[in-house]
């Protein structure tokens, strides 16, 4: 009788001892669902505008690779874009071969951006990061809108740069130099499904 109840004592205590492992165990949340979505090539652009004293003008990229991670409250919580500097056209074979020129794009083929911080309000975003350009990183703020529909989401913001901060010397036109500030404009279509 004695064997008995130590047994039963035993299975007793396995018992009340697993209830109160399982009790103390953190209840299981699965992990965020997050999204990422590639800019439609065909969709998405990148614009520069200069300004001279005798005109102003635009070039334009459509090669534009870019990525961006949406979390699971619909909130854009990162993005990298890249392009080739050679796919900026201006409509002007002559400009666009000078502006390859002084922003030496054998040397320094691509400009990259990489988010460190995503505010969004409504439809209002800014984005803070790092562009990478002539060789030259620096922090920039780029302030746009986001517009969702049930096949999309569109992406647009533009910002401000001046040459002299990534090292790259003023084309010029009849000896006068364009104006230091350059606009860059961001286009971004992301076909809007799970990956």
């Amino acid at each position: 009788m004695t064997a008995f109840s130590y047994q039963k004592l035993t299975a007793c205590l396995l018992l009340v001892g697993t209830g109160l492992v399982s009790f103390h165990q953190p209840a299981y949340r699965p992990e965020p669902v997050k999204r990422k979505l590639m800019a439609d090539r065909t969709k998405s652009t990148i614009t520069y505008a200069m300004t001279h004293p005798m005109h102003s003008f635009e070039g334009v990229s459509r090669d534009v690779a870019c990525v961006i991670v949406i979390d699971d409250a619909n909130r854009i919580e990162s993005v990298a874009a890249a392009t080739k500097v050679s796919s900026f056209d201006s409509d002007n074979t002559n400009r666009d071969s000078h502006a390859l020129e002084k922003m030496e794009a054998l040397k320094y083929p691509k400009v990259t951006f990489t988010s460190n911080d995503i505010q969004q309000q409504g439809t209002n975003l800014t984005v803070k990061g790092n562009l990478t350009f002539h060789g030259v990183t620096k922090p920039v703020v780029i302030q746009g809108t986001r517009q969702d529909d049930n096949s999309q989401v569109t992406v647009k913001g533009d910002f401000d740069i001046n040459l002299s901060d990534y090292k790259v010397e003023k084309p010029s036109l009849m000896m006068v130099p364009v104006d230091e500030k350059v606009k860059l404009k961001v286009l971004l279509v992301f076909k809007n499904t799970d990956s």
